[in-house]
């Protein structure tokens, strides 16, 4: 294997990038080790431009949407209290596992491409082709399932908002936004996550600490609630699939609410998505990581007990809001202890949480494309970046997706958008799955080749555990996905849950056809070609001078 100091031969590309002008591998394509079957040159064309700050925010709250906020209470609704907490406590060690997996990669390997590329570099090319493909293709139809998420919120305001033309007009102004947020390159991308994810954590920690208010009685009606609603109607709801069975309908109930809950996790790997575009990406990368246990915690888990205090699972509002924070378990306990301004203030905080969220999918799926692109992956013309290092084409072919948001003005249309729903939240099942796969061959890679993954900026004592978890139960979600229709058989309701399985494994062979490839042994996997050094990527960590700089240490 090359040693970490040999040197390549820069092409023409590189010059080029260093005078500042845009990198077209159309024209100059980079030189590949056959070896290893990676650029030795394969250097990332876009600039690290996302500071600390950014990274920590991103990883803390940067794709906390609608699923959290509003999902809750789908979630109640379906499991009843205990139920939706015991889904949620499954489906985050999931997402934590698979974030520790690609941490602890991503701290080896800081590079455009990511978790795709990492699949192609340690399990099997094309393998890596699969994953890229699908998770493009996830993230670039979530960015309409967002918007429109928005659109329906702003209706809260606007009764007729909902209407054909005003509907049209809300859509056209959140995609123009989103997009724009994007085109204006990475760092303004950082800002508003910045301050998108500030207002999230405020409004989370705010609809926590009041809904803990109002469960003791502090509400103007001063009704003290309690566990009451654990214990009547009680802990866990029945899906009504084996009314005749209980013990069972409630199991069922809570694998409904697995996938639900899914949803609202899912996205947490993007901040090592912006690791090839983040200043000394391993130490924030490892910061970012640590911390995302305790979003886990603190949003996710004592948020859904919370909620399951303040209103009945068959309480009628938790499913007539329409998509607006009326059907929010907050605002319906808000609005009963008497406090009528909070509502209002809450669906403010959803609707920016829905906007951040599209904003943050179109980022991943055009840094995704970017990637898949500059390893010959995905047509050439998307490695083409600006003087900034924006991949302008990348983005704006992302931002064509975003008027997919249009189907949901059409009623005719909404049948083909809920597939798109169906398609994002099971291909991130597929995703985490890849990610713990692709650590499992990791780290076997390292263990027979006497690589010491301590010295990472990152690792896990838990590993390779965490991944067997993560691998084993993503798969469980993704078998389980739709299980209803084999009570009530629905062909539109099986093809929307299942359909994403023959279309990963489709993807896959279609990249075996095309690469020939085959599955790298342990001894044969490249830890080396086209990595960046911890000199190229790191600067000396300078420690804090005075209290100012030791509470910005401690808060980012």
């Amino acid at each position: 294997m090359s040693s970490e100091n040999e040197k390549y031969p820069e092409s023409d590309s590189v010059a080029q990038l260093e005078k500042g002008g845009i990198v077209d591998y159309a024209v100059a394509p980079p030189q590949s080790d056959n070896r290893y079957h990676f650029a030795a040159t394969d250097l990332d064309r876009v600039q690290r431009r996302l500071k600390q700050r950014h990274v920590q925010m991103i990883a803390i709250a940067g794709t906390i949407g609608t699923g959290l906020f509003l999902g809750s209470g789908s979630a109640l609704s379906g499991a009843g209290p205990l139920g939706a907490l015991i889904a949620y406590l499954l489906v985050g060690t999931v997402a934590y596992s698979s974030l520790c997996s690609i941490g602890e990669m991503t701290s080896l390997a800081p590079i455009s491409g990511t978790f795709p590329h990492f699949a192609a570099r340690w399990v099997e090319p094309s393998f890596g082709f699969a994953v890229g493909w699908n998770y493009f293709y996830t993230q670039a139809i979530s960015v309409p399932v967002e918007i429109t998420a928005a659109q329906i919120l702003i209706t809260y305001w606007d009764p007729k908002g909902n209407e054909k033309g005003r509907a049209a007009g809300y859509t056209i102004m959140l995609c123009v936004l989103v997009c724009a947020v994007n085109i204006f390159g990475v760092r303004w991308f950082g800002e508003s996550e910045f301050v998108f994810s500030i207002i999230k954590m405020i409004l989370i920690t705010g609809l926590i600490l009041t809904g803990l208010i109002v469960d003791l009685g502090g509400g103007p009606n001063h009704h003290r609630l309690g566990f009451t609603y654990w214990k009547h109607p009680g802990p866990i709801a029945q899906a009504g699939l084996e009314p005749n069975h209980p013990p069972l309908d409630r199991f069922l109930a809570i694998l409904t609410v697995l996938v639900q809950a899914g949803f609202s996790f899912q996205g947490m790997e993007l901040v090592a998505i912006a690791a090839s575009e983040t200043e000394n990406p391993r130490r924030n990368i490892a910061k970012a990581v640590r911390r995302v246990f305790w979003r886990i915690v603190i949003f996710y888990i004592l948020g859904i007990i919370i909620t399951g205090m303040l209103v009945p699972y068959n309480d009628p509002d938790l499913l007539n809001g329409g998509g607006t924070a009326a059907e929010s378990p907050y605002v319906i306990a808000m609005t009963r202890a008497g406090i009528k301004v909070l509502p209002s203030i809450v669906n403010a905080g959803i609707f920016t949480s829905a906007f951040s969220a599209g904003n943050s999918y179109l980022f991943c799926s055009s840094r995704i494309l970017y990637g898949l692109a500059i390893r010959g992956q995905a047509p050439k013309i998307f490695t083409r970046c600006t003087k900034n290092g924006l991949p302008i084409v990348a983005v704006l072919t992302c931002c064509l997706f975003s008027l997919l948001s249009f189907m949901n003005v059409s009623s005719g249309s909404r049948t083909v958008f809920n597939w798109l729903v169906s398609l994002s939240t099971v291909g991130g099942f597929f995703t985490w799955a890849s990610i713990n796969l692709t650590y499992i061959r990791f780290w076997r890679g390292h263990k027979v080749q006497g690589i010491d993954r301590r010295k990472l900026s990152y690792w896990s004592g838990l590993q390779p555990y965490l991944a067997y978890w993560g691998v084993f139960w993503t798969t469980f979600f993704i078998l389980i996905n739709g299980y209803t229709v084999f009570w009530t058989w629905n062909t539109s309701t099986f093809l929307t849950s299942y359909i994403n399985i023959p279309i990963f494994f489709g993807l896959w062979a279609i990249g075996w056809i095309w690469m020939r490839s085959r599955f790298w042994r342990a001894h044969e996997m490249d830890f080396v070609t086209g990595i960046p050094s911890l000199e190229e990527t790191e600067t000396p960590e300078e420690p804090p001078k005075n209290f100012r700089e030791k509470l910005f240490n401690v808060l980012f």
